[in-house]
């Protein structure tokens, strides 16, 4: 990995606000050659208590008249990203049915781009992750290169939103649920156990142990294997 890539994503990583946070996405995207990086997050509850979050660096013409043709109701990225965790790249056949939508994108530069979404099943939340640029068309292979980045800097800015969410909202409670298999993980780990020793414990490979380790980090809201078992045992996950 380049050092800038990774300077700046342990500063997104150790970021808790995140209107800075985003800042850190916008400025890597960018220096990756997208000219443009969104984020937003809506709230599927019945009990929507708070502003969705929605942070970009399009221009407040485009913003504006996005709003006010309600292209959201048309829009096949939304649409695609409030059901699906699969990444969506935008082109030619995405707005098929909807040409006009696809022709005010390019108008603004945002020709070429694709989306990577975010669930939260416990909280009826979804956020959605986009970059954009108005020139070179994006290939599948540049998407996957580059989709282990989104999909880091998408979980963070995600587990930010939730917080903001949680300060914001009158009522609500945060819940976390964990499977099975990721609190018997985490409480080994709290035991000071490797990936290794769990492994032979549970008969699982490394890998698998891993993989549980890194779904209740996502879960849980927080950055590493240490934060993650010392907030399940706050919450009384175990």
């Amino acid at each position: 990995m380049d050092i800038w890539k990774e300077t700046q994503l342990k500063q997104l990583i150790y970021e808790s606000n995140i209107e800075n946070a985003y800042k850190i996405a916008l400025n890597f995207f960018n220096n990756l050659g997208y000219e443009y990086c969104a984020f937003s997050m809506i709230s599927h509850a019945a009990n929507h208590y708070f502003n969705d979050i929605n942070l970009n660096n399009y221009s407040h013409g485009w913003s504006t008249r996005y709003e006010k043709n309600h292209y959201d109701t048309i829009d096949p990225i939304v649409a695609h990203c409030s059901q699906s965790t699969f990444p969506i790249l935008w082109d030619r056949e995405t707005f098929a049915k909807v040409p006009e939508l696809g022709r005010a994108l390019a108008e603004q530069g945002l020709q070429y781009g694709w989306s990577q979404p975010v669930h939260d099943l416990n909280h009826h939340n979804s956020s959605m992750l986009s970059v954009a640029r108005s020139h070179l068309r994006i290939s599948a292979y540049e998407l996957y290169e580059n989709l282990g980045y989104a999909t880091l800097i998408s979980h963070k800015l995600h587990a930010l939103a939730m917080q903001k969410l949680s300060s914001k909202s009158p009522g609500y409670v945060s819940v976390t649920h964990l499977s099975p298999r990721e609190t018997e993980v985490l409480k080994w780990s709290a035991q000071g156990k490797t990936a290794l020793d769990i492994g032979t414990i549970l008969s699982l490979s490394p890998r698998t142990v891993n993989f549980h380790i890194g779904s209740a980090i996502r879960k849980l809201g927080v950055t590493n294997k240490i934060s993650a078992v010392v907030q399940a045992a706050k919450t009384h996950l175990f």
